[in-house]
């Protein structure tokens, strides 16, 4: 180590406990081990205190002969950059100048060099403690594409519970908004007195002296929740980091990548369904700042949130219709489908550009239950994942078995099935006979060869009386093994001549 490298890079409460071992042990390599340094780096700092005659050595600057005359220049830039220099960039107009040292030494002084302009110009700022009830965050992730269509996450969060809220959007507008603000209440159980988040055109509509210009629509819905809207200063993370900070979470968790090994989500409930799981998680733990779980502490925030309205605000709703009995809303006369599940209930149904949105307002506040493109009357958009798995039709029967005779038929195998199916529709004639016929053929040659023979029969159309019996023995004759017996000079297989024998005497 050279001439106080050691000593360099250890603060003055470092270098006093260092001194401190070496004076309790009396060797270096002793005080090394209780000080957790190499031995060399207590020989320095023993020297420095003896050059000081028994003074408390501080920490030295470090020498950098190469890089010390240029350090006026990178001090220049750091100023003109306000902070923001590239190190690597800086390193290429030294050289240009005459530098001879490495990129690595030129890092540490541009490092350095930032160091203390942010010690002088540097924001300030002091640790937020939040208020209950008082704010409320939100922030917006991309979700996972599903169906070929992007999704959004909105993230909320209280500061001061840190109770998280994670809400899946089929798009940013303003309804849409509206719709999860009113899901993320009603899964808090109240409203704060602000509600803080970006500057999106959905909130924030320009911009005049600084001051951001409120969507007015926007306002009517915080003002029938009962809340204040604010927005956070343009490019300054700081004022909503802790809904960043959701986002990133619940991205990381949510979104399929290889990190996380999350499938692909084959519907938009799924990703709901998802959603809550993981709110149901991230509440359920104790966090590492307040050492309680979120949900205790949001028990104890209640009392000081607002209650909520009855019904969600009329900007995310729109027209109300009936469900009818086949599952469709008339729009226009024109006809879309909605989950069966809604049968004989209203919802409400919007148009939004080219599509038409339809919501429904559960016990957990509205929700999206369906979306279809705009269609026009005689043209009805039907979506099969609405209704229950059709019923079998004509074509698509299967037999199903009513009685035990019956049930001891169909069990011999699919063949047993086919052959009845073809039997029924070419009108044969005495089946159940010809079905207990089946049965007792198969408690005889067992019924893999009788559900062979029933299978041939199906596709031959062989429906006549012993037409089963006749195709189970000619399967039977064609496996049968003809065992061989070679002729001998003692036995022949013509027939002797003593039978004659006496004959005429």
């Amino acid at each position: 180590m050279g001439e106080g490298k050691g000593a360099s890079v250890k603060s003055a409460e470092e270098m006093m406990e260092i001194l401190e071992a070496f004076d309790l042990v009396g060797t270096l390599r002793g005080a090394a081990v209780l000080a957790g340094c190499d031995h060399k780096t207590v020989a320095t700092v023993v020297r420095l205190r003896d050059e000081a005659a028994g003074g408390v050595p501080g920490a030295r600057e470090r020498a950098r002969p190469t890089v010390d005359p240029f350090a006026g220049k990178i001090v220049e830039w750091v100023e003109r950059s306000r902070g923001r220099i590239r190190a690597d960039r800086a390193h290429e107009r030294l050289v240009l100048m005459g530098y001879g040292g490495s990129e690595r030494t030129t890092r540490r002084a541009v490092a350095e060099a930032k160091r203390q302009w942010r010690l002088e110009h540097g924001r300030k700022t002091r640790p937020w403690t939040p208020e209950p009830g008082l704010w409320l965050q939100f922030d917006y992730g991309d979700g996972p594409v599903i169906a070929g269509r992007k999704t959004s996450l909105l993230c909320a969060w209280l500061p001061w519970s840190r109770f998280r809220v994670v809400i899946a959007l089929a798009d940013r507008t303003l309804p849409s908004v509206i719709l999860g603000l009113d899901r993320v209440l009603r899964a808090i159980g109240g409203a704060p007195t602000y509600v803080l988040t970006d500057n999106e055109r959905t909130v924030t509509i320009d911009h005049v002296c600084g001051i951001a210009v409120r969507n007015p629509r926007i306002v009517a819905a915080a003002r029938h929740y009962g809340f204040v809207i604010q927005t956070c200063v343009p490019a300054d993370p700081q004022t909503k980091g802790g809904s960043e900070a959701t986002v990133r979470i619940a991205k990381a968790d949510l979104v399929p990548t290889d990190h996380n090994l999350r499938a692909d989500y084959a519907s938009f409930a799924e990703l709901e369904d998802a959603c809550r799981v993981f709110c149901a998680r991230v509440n359920g733990r104790v966090h590492r700042v307040t050492q309680r779980t979120p949900e205790l502490m949001l028990a104890q925030e209640l009392g000081r949130l607002h209650p909520l309205p009855a019904v969600a605000h009329t900007v995310c709703f729109g027209e109300t219709r009936k469900v009818s009995e086949q599952s469709t809303i008339s729009i226009g006369s024109a006809l879309y489908s909605v989950p069966s599940a809604l049968i004989e209930q209203k919802v409400w149904a919007r148009a939004d550009g080219d599509e038409l949105i339809v919501i429904h307002l559960s016990p957990d506040g509205p929700r999206e239950v369906a979306r279809h493109p705009l269609t026009t009357p005689g043209r009805p958009s039907i979506q099969d994942e609405h209704y229950p798995p059709k019923p079998p039709g004509a074509l698509q029967r299967v037999p199903r078995a009513q009685s035990a005779a019956e049930a001891a038929f169909l069990e011999i195998g699919p063949g047993a099935s086919a052959w009845l199916t073809r039997a029924a529709a070419a009108g044969a004639g005495r089946v159940r006979r010809k079905m207990a016929e089946a049965v007792d053929l198969a408690k005889l040659h067992g019924p893999d060869e009788v559900e062979q023979a029933l299978r041939v029969a199906a596709d031959a159309g062989r429906f006549d009386e012993g037409a089963l019996a006749a195709i189970l023995a000619h399967h039977q004759s064609r496996s049968a093994q003809v065992i061989a017996f070679p002729a001998r000079e003692a036995s022949s297989l013509q027939r002797s001549t003593r039978a004659w024998e006496g004959f005429g005497g």
